[in-house]
């Protein structure tokens, strides 16, 4: 029996992940669950995959929860507490961490020292410091298999290599961007909604990855998220614009060859493979059909009209504090600008000044003081944008 704890059940990632193991069938079970605030679907979660324990980040909804628990289920502490007991516990064989922003980095460190099988969706503690999470999980033996599309397809073209040997093997490695919504719109940008910006053409998402794509910031974040996963130079990672979302990326081997992973967008293909690996099982996923296959195009990204994309790219240039500078600013961005409390222009000015302020090296990066950074960049960037408006 495979006991599955899912951080971020109530998302998009979360709730694929539920189907996914109800497919899986016999030999998978949901141990627990957490959520945000969402109580109406964690309820409906926990009544069809009966977990033992749940938990709840928002405390007034922790309050509901405590007060009429779902049958058989155990309620853990509200906040991070709860997310992190859930990641650590002695039962559970696989953490599925689908959690939005910094807020996962303490349950995915926590995973990792209990020497986890990590299905990681919540690429953000890996952009504040990747590395250094890499170097835990070596030291616990905790196996991370990305969730993200991209990372995913990358991680499957590179089988059979060992991690040390990634950067010697490759001479580059293509990043796909369906270009989020805005990428053939023309004039500017600045009297763009919260609205048009929360429509993807391709993907179905939670709202701040979402924003993160029309901005092409998720881009951004995964190429750093990309770098340390596999112990890469940035320069090697080159940014593709690819409409139709059919090649989610792929590798460049020293000698030429190029291999990719293609199939329709559909995350509970990756979602299931990070549960399984090593091993495949049928998928929900719709097979893919070259005959249906018009066309498929890749394009270069436009930095000027995208500067987050930019922006990113020079945060991992200067590595050290820097990542997660630009991570935290983003963050706070992103939460205004869906607020309406800031233009969608303003997201990468108000990123690009957190930055200018960031100071330090990369020897001085360490675990606390990425965490230390993401609550300096979020003050910074909360007066830039106060500023802004």
């Amino acid at each position: 029996m495979k006991n599955v704890v899912i951080l971020g059940s109530t998302g998009s990632i979360g709730v694929n992940a539920v189907k996914a193991l109800r497919k899986l069938g016999k030999g998978w079970r949901a141990l627990g669950l957490a959520a945000n605030s969402n109580l109406a679907v964690l309820r409906a979660q926990a009544r069809e995959v009966r977990p033992a324990y749940v938990a709840v980040f928002d405390y007034k909804a922790w309050q509901e929860l405590k007060a009429d628990p779902p049958k058989g289920a155990k309620v853990l502490a509200p906040g991070v507490e709860g997310l992190v007991e859930l990641a650590s516990l002695a039962e559970a064989d696989v953490v599925l961490s689908a959690v939005t922003g910094a807020v996962g980095f303490a349950p995915l460190l926590a995973a990792i020292r209990a020497s986890k099988h990590i299905a990681l969706a919540n690429k953000e503690p890996m952009v504040m410091a990747g590395a250094l999470l890499m170097k835990e999980a070596e030291r616990w033996q905790a196996r991370i298999i990305p969730v993200d599309s991209e990372p995913s397809a990358i991680f499957q073209c590179l089988a059979g290599l060992k991690p040390g040997q990634y950067d010697a093997a490759l001479s580059r490695v293509f990043l796909t961007a369906s270009g989020g919504p805005f990428y053939a719109r023309k004039g500017s940008l600045t009297g763009v909604t919260p609205a048009q910006a929360l429509k993807h053409p391709r993907w179905s998402m939670g709202p701040k990855i979402t924003v993160d794509s029309s901005t092409l910031m998720n881009k951004g974040l995964e190429a750093i998220e990309i770098q340390n996963l596999f112990s890469l130079p940035i320069s090697k990672v080159q940014v593709l614009v690819h409409p139709q979302s059919v090649v989610h990326s792929g590798v460049e081997f020293r000698d030429g060859s190029v291999l990719a992973q293609l199939s329709w967008p559909d995350m509970r293909l990756p979602i299931q493979y990070a549960l399984t690996w090593p091993d495949r099982a049928p998928s929900l996923a719709e097979p893919l059909d070259f005959f249906k296959l018009a066309r498929l195009d890749f394009f270069k990204p436009d930095f000027r009209r995208f500067p987050c994309l930019e922006l990113a790219f020079e945060a991992a240039r200067r590595g050290g504090i820097c990542p997660a500078a630009l991570n935290a600013a983003n963050e706070v961005a992103v939460e205004r600008f869906i607020a309406g409390k800031l233009k969608f222009t303003g997201i990468p000015a108000v990123v690009e000044k957190v930055l200018a302020a960031c100071r330090g090296d990369k020897a001085g990066l360490t675990l606390a003081a990425a965490v230390e950074t993401d609550a300096w960049a979020r003050q910074k960037a909360a007066d830039a944008a106060q500023r802004m408006r």
